[in-house]
């Protein structure tokens, strides 16, 4: 742990530093950030989910690995001139506007999909029929609940753990059921939901910065 807390060292401390709550959640932070890196270091995906304010999470931390966070992402040179060979015009906009992205699906967004599954099924599957059909052997389902007792969020959890998806639950203090279904938890020291969701912005914007400093540095 030694020499992964040294790697990380500079975005850790500047998350305890801004948020000296977060510091007892240290551990869990770089313990779902290294899934989240071994994962895409097999080029999986992460898939996201979470109710209300927690599903703008999702739909803010896709937004954020998709695209550039704070560094340069440029595309590698081969698919630059790939692109500049098909068309010279066209591909060297692109070859100067596309940015490298981590895959990143917030299954909060597909509103014809969803709201077929609630009328047809019912609404505490809805995530997990998305994880089903998106979700591949060794991927990463991040599950934002502050609660920790979402049942959408629960099913989709359960089915993740079938299908060798690893699970990392972003949650209150308590961490409620979703503890049992998560390789890792990580519990931000908050009752109330606003005040929780106060803390899971930074924890998030710390695991995005790791990662872009990990593969675009």
């Amino acid at each position: 742990m030694r020499e992964i807390e040294g790697r990380l060292k500079k975005h850790i401390e500047e998350l305890t530093e801004r948020y000296p709550a977060l510091e007892g959640a240290k551990e869990s932070i770089i313990k779902a950030y290294l899934i989240m890196e071994e994962n895409y270091e097999r080029d999986g995906k992460l898939l996201i989910a979470g109710n209300g304010g927690s599903a703008a999470d999702a739909e803010h931390i896709a937004g954020e690995l998709m695209k550039r966070f704070q560094r340069e992402r440029p595309i590698p040179k081969d698919l630059s001139d790939r692109l500049i060979g098909i068309n010279e015009a066209i591909g060297s906009k692109l070859s100067k506007n596309l940015e490298r992205p981590l895959m990143a699906v917030p299954l909060t967004a597909h509103e014809a999909l969803t709201t077929a599954y609630i009328n047809d099924a019912d609404g505490h599957g809805v995530f997990a029929q998305q994880l089903y059909g998106y979700g591949r052997k060794g991927d990463v389902f991040l599950a934002i609940s502050t609660s920790g007792n979402s049942i959408n969020i629960l099913n989709t959890a359960v089915l993740a753990r079938a299908l060798d998806i690893k699970v990392i639950a972003l949650t209150g203090e308590n961490g409620g059921e979703l503890m049992k279904y998560a390789d890792v938890c990580v519990r931000v020291p908050e009752k109330e939901t606003y005040k929780i969701q106060e803390l899971h912005l930074p924890v998030y914007h710390a695991w995005c910065m790791m990662l872009e400093d990990h593969f675009f540095c």
